[in-house]
């Protein structure tokens, strides 16, 4: 999601609502505590220089529970970076944390907005050695049942 659509989207929205994909929320206290431009630039495995740049925004949860961040407010906190800082209009990236801070996409569902999980690739994909059938592979090979495993007849699960 780009920030234009984020600017669009506050007025129409009561409230901001993060969600993660699990399902779960962040705390409806959260602070957005920075609103900035992210630059990558940096080279691939397969020797290609590459310049990325995104927008930030970083969720905090700072447990003082009556806090309540308004779309107007984030609204204002996002013009008032765009003045400052001369963003553009690029990708969101949020940074929430959990056990370690992550990164995520964002996205709309209607209601609210869905903190979308994030994955590392090869940008390089014909120089990294690795077959193709096997880049994309988000799931652990899991071997067949044999009679060294456990199987859902065999009644040991």
């Amino acid at each position: 999601m780009r920030l234009s659509e984020v600017k669009r989207l506050l007025p129409t929205v009561d409230e901001v609502v993060f969600q993660l994909e699990d399902g779960t929320f962040v705390p409806e206290h959260f602070h957005v505590t920075e609103v900035g431009t992210i630059t990558k630039h940096f080279i691939d495995c397969g020797g290609v220089i590459r310049h990325e740049e995104v927008v930030n925004f970083q969720l905090w949860n700072a447990h003082d529970d009556e806090h309540r961040l308004k779309p107007e407010k984030l609204l204002r906190i996002i013009e008032l970076s765009e003045d400052k800082l001369g963003m553009k209009d690029a990708e969101i990236e949020v940074e929430y944390q959990s056990s370690t801070i992550g990164k995520y996409g964002l996205d709309f569902n209607g209601d609210h907005f869905i903190l979308k999980n994030k994955a590392t690739a090869c940008l390089a994909q014909d120089a990294c050695g690795v077959p193709a059938e096997q880049q994309h592979k988000g799931l652990v090979q899991v071997p067949v049942a044999t009679a060294a495993y456990c199987s859902p007849e065999g009644g040991c699960c």
